[in-house]
């Protein structure tokens, strides 16, 4: 769900990873990774589009030419900046169980698993 500016302003970064192991329904790997993705493509599209009808709307029933206003629109470096920061939330929730699973994997390799990967090739 998007957020306006000011609420994204005020809530502090909390990771939110759930621990354990999460179910799996597809057999081939990272499947599961890849319908979260586009489940959260579709919600944040399904904002946007209505948060986009909505725009259209009221500014029809106000007699305001939207989509040229938009078409000449140039954005300062607040504004720019502020979408730079929304998109790399946006990513951040879209990369979310890559992320994860990369920082299980990290954590699951300890110094001991790495000795001993090198004693297994070091014998063989």
């Amino acid at each position: 769900m998007m957020m306006s500016d000011a609420t994204e302003q005020q809530r502090p970064h909390v990771i939110k990873d759930a621990r354990g192991k999460r179910p799996s329904f597809y057999e081939a790997e990272g499947l599961d990774n890849l319908t979260s993705m586009v489940m959260v493509l579709a919600s944040e599209l399904t904002v946007l589009r209505d948060r986009l009808d909505a725009s259209e709307r009221v500014a029809k029933a106000n007699g305001l030419d939207l989509a040229a206003g938009i078409e000449t629109l140039e954005l300062d470096e607040e504004a720019l900046r502020s979408r730079e920061a929304w998109r790399q939330g946006f990513f951040d929730r879209l990369f979310y169980l890559a992320r994860k699973e990369a920082n299980e994997a990290a954590e699951a390799e300890t110094r001991e698993s790495f000795k001993q990967i090198i004693d297994d090739i070091a014998v063989n």
